[in-house]
């Protein structure tokens, strides 16, 4: 009778937790930065028309960005949310008067550093490659791409799990703030709008960009990750693998900055594949190829 109470009270608080997010503002504003990034490159630098682009490049992104927004994310943060509370039915809510430092420190550990091993982790492992490679099919960086993947990608990303852990633990009011901040420095990253370029030609800045690029991502070095010649001087495939934080990257010996940009991006010697089998591999096979990331 015990049992069925928790699990009872339990439900109730994942429904109360998770479900209600969907109408938090921290997620409006953060739809709101993303419409920005969008109107931004609709004015400047062609959102709808991609230099590289080719046919099925749109249709992968949205239903890539809807899958992840509109089932992933809530399904696998509710599912966290849930195994937290199976686990550790006695710790509901113990962050709550933690500081807020504190709390935010155990986003940017369970949450993004666990992103950056996961990142790194598919571009070492080939079949992990697969789930991962359409973000790097696209021959050009922009907004669109930011929740490029195969749709099983996020199911297995551990950050996400260990996120609705901490929002059962009760770390929801500080995810609020610290979602809209990694968020905000992911698209900046992805966009082809280069906010950091302008500030790079700006002497006096110098020493604060020197510890901005080693703190976050920028486009710069985000764009050296998705460079698609490893000659260029630029490209870092096999690096900077970082999404908020760019620290990971410099503490883990994996950093490549050089404050330019590569003049193409994409994967040298990539096979071809199909929208399907970017979004369903191993579900959809178009042909039997081997997608090993270039070095």
């Amino acid at each position: 009778m015990a049992g069925q109470v928790l699990r009872q009270d339990c439900s109730r608080r994942m429904s109360l937790t998770v479900g209600n997010r969907l109408m938090k503002p921290e997620l409006l504003l953060v739809l709101g930065i993303f419409i920005a990034f969008i109107v931004a490159e609709m004015v400047f630098t062609g959102f709808f028309r991609k230099s590289g682009q080719v046919k099925g490049d749109g249709l992968v992104e949205l239903i890539a960005t809807l899958m992840l927004t509109l089932v992933t994310q809530p399904l696998v943060v509710a599912g966290g949310f849930a195994l937290a509370a199976i686990v550790l039915p006695d710790a509901g809510d113990v962050l709550k008067d933690w500081p807020f430092l504190a709390v935010f420190a155990l986003f940017l550990v369970f949450d993004d550093m666990t992103q950056y091993w996961w990142h790194r982790i598919t571009h070492a492992t080939p079949w992990l490659y697969k789930l991962h490679r359409p973000h790097h099919q696209a021959e050009y960086l922009s907004i669109r791409i930011v929740y490029r993947n195969n749709i099983f990608y996020y199911f297995l990303m551990p950050g996400l799990w260990l996120s609705g852990a901490l929002l059962y633990l009760g770390g929801g009011w500080v995810y609020a703030v610290y979602i809209v901040i990694k968020m905000s420095v992911i698209f900046g990253a992805h966009s082809d709008i280069r906010w950091d370029a302008k500030l790079y030609r700006i002497r006096w800045l110098s020493p604060l960009m020197w510890l901005v690029e080693r703190t976050i991502s920028t486009p710069a070095t985000h764009a050296a990750h998705h460079g698609k010649h490893a000659s260029d001087g630029v490209t870092h495939y096999k690096g900077n693998y970082g999404n908020l934080l760019f620290f990971w990257d410099v503490l883990f010996g994996t950093a490549k900055i050089t404050r330019r940009y590569p003049d193409q991006f994409g994967v040298e010697n990539l096979p071809e594949t199909s929208a399907g089998e970017q979004l369903l591999w191993p579900f959809w096979r178009r042909r039997k190829s081997v997608a090993t990331p270039a070095d």
